[in-house]
């Protein structure tokens, strides 16, 4: 088999055909390659824009946590002394945001040019990628979540009337939300 090779290249017309041959291959390679690597980013953009829609409905989802405070509390204000039936309404300044997890990375390079005069230019330049990091089945990995702002709770309760059990109720809210006194208000509840 070498020796067919070293015929095939001794022989100056084959030679010839043989080098515009194997170029023709290669150009039709690299073709092939570049359009590969294409696609390949292509398919990192379609990822990442797949990530931003993810990342999306984990805020929506999130929004049900906010939707289970005030379950919570009409449960625990139901149980105090004196109240019966109660409704909780809280206002947020905010939906809540998840923080995804980026993966950073930074290049920095350092161009010094000199002209004829004796003159040097220096040119720094920083390129920065920032890509949302992802497990396994392309869940966006959060670093953590801010909570929205609670700006106010309106309650409606039976037993109210009583100072006492409205101001239990009061103290209970501002614990769990951390909201001041004044933004919180409690109404008797009318029969259904």
């Amino acid at each position: 088999m070498i020796e067919k090779f070293k015929k095939i290249f001794n022989n100056k017309e084959k030679r010839t055909e043989n080098l515009v041959s194997f170029l023709i291959i290669l150009v039709i390679t690299l073709i092939v390659i570049n359009k590969i690597l294409k696609g390949d980013n292509k398919s990192k953009e379609d990822y990442k824009n797949q990530a931003g829609v993810e990342l999306a409905s984990e805020t929506i989802n999130t929004n049900a946590d906010v939707d289970d405070l005030e379950l919570r509390l009409e449960k625990i204000l139901s149980k105090i002394n004196g109240v019966g039936k109660v409704s909780v309404l809280i206002t947020y300044s905010e939906s809540s945001t998840l923080v995804p997890i980026y993966n950073v990375s930074t290049s920095t390079s350092i161009v010094e040019e000199k002209d004829t005069s004796g003159g040097t230019r220096t040119t720094e330049t920083e390129n920065n990628q920032k890509d949302v990091i992802t497990d396994s089945s392309s869940n966006v990995i959060t670093e953590k979540m801010i909570m929205p702002t609670v700006e106010g709770a309106i309650i409606t309760a039976q037993g109210v009337s009583d100072a006492t059990v409205k101001t239990n109720i009061i103290s209970a809210v501002e614990a769990v939300t951390g909201i001041a006194t004044h933004k919180i208000q409690v109404f008797e509840m009318g029969d259904d």
